[in-house]
């Protein structure tokens, strides 16, 4: 298996530039709440993740729900969008952001499997570094593990 460099663009993560299945993967929180950072731009293009997420919280006694969980929602063939639970709250807590890069390291170990099986590429923000508090430079190397050294075409979009 040959390594596949994360690849750098400019533009929008929800609307993928590349032919093909593909998965755009982000960080969602175990409250349970939806309507800051990038989800604002998945709902504005699709419903259906946003309702899935908050389904998915709603019945949470019942399923696996928490942190370093993923759910995949079809959003079109060949289109799926990964609510990846990575964030524990929403807020800063004692001086701790609310990133947990244990979870997101696990989330991006499920996308892996399933970009893997479906054959996908994987599209997404800087995951994690926005609302969440985390930095790129933990980030950059858990992507690497999971996605990268197995092959899967990455790509990371920066907004103009």
């Amino acid at each position: 298996m040959t390594m596949a460099a994360i690849e750098y663009r400019t533009g929008d993560a929800t609307a993928p530039s590349i032919n093909g299945p593909a998965i755009i993967a982000h960080i969602c929180n175990d409250a349970g709440r939806w309507g800051k950072g990038f989800v604002v731009a998945v709902s504005a293009r699709w419903g259906q993740p946003e309702h899935a997420f908050r389904d998915w919280h709603r019945q949470r006694h019942a399923n696996d729900f928490g942190l370093g969980a993923v759910q995949f929602v079809s959003v079109a063939p060949d289109l799926h969008v990964a609510n990846m639970i990575g964030q524990h709250g929403i807020r800063t807590s004692a001086g701790n952001p609310p990133i947990r890069y244990d979870a997101i390291d696990r989330c991006l170990g499920h996308v892996a499997d399933f970009a893997a099986l479906s054959n996908a590429s994987v599209h997404m923000p800087r995951i994690g570094c926005g609302l969440a508090g985390g930095t790129w430079d933990r980030i950059e190397p858990l992507i690497n593990d999971r996605l990268s050294s197995r092959g899967i075409t990455t790509v990371v979009y920066d907004l103009e």
